[in-house]
């Protein structure tokens, strides 16, 4: 699902770039660039309106997704808590100690045992 949001996300931001690059600094916006030839094109009398509702409707898009998009992360994955390394320790002034080792899975096979040496 974040992958689905992810990409509604990058399609919107693009989009507004692109909004936002077409419009004219001086309010002429699309229709200032082509003299007047994108009205009849197009058929929008004022082009810089469609424009800047575009622009404002893809913001709350964004918004909208980036704000919901936390939700829809899994909440079935578990933090393990890491036993603190020799380094924590020896900087909080604990006495460092070897750890055990740690137990194989059950229904795994146990390690054979290492030849005497010498032999």
């Amino acid at each position: 699902m974040l992958i689905i949001f992810g990409i509604l996300i990058i399609l919107a931001c693009v989009l507004l770039g692109f909004f936002v690059l077409v419009q004219n600094p001086k309010g002429g916006g699309l229709s200032g660039s082509f003299g007047g030839v994108g009205n009849q094109v197009i058929g929008v009398r004022q082009t810089t309106d469609v424009l800047e509702k575009g622009t404002w409707i893809l913001a709350v898009i964004i918004a909208i997704l980036c704000l919901t998009s936390p939700f829809f992360i899994g909440k079935g994955t578990k933090v393990q808590q890491v036993a603190p390394s020799a380094v924590e320790k020896a900087s909080a002034g604990q006495p460092i100690t070897p750890q055990a080792p740690s137990t194989p899975l059950p229904g795994t096979p146990a390690p054979a045992p290492a030849p005497a040496p010498g032999k």
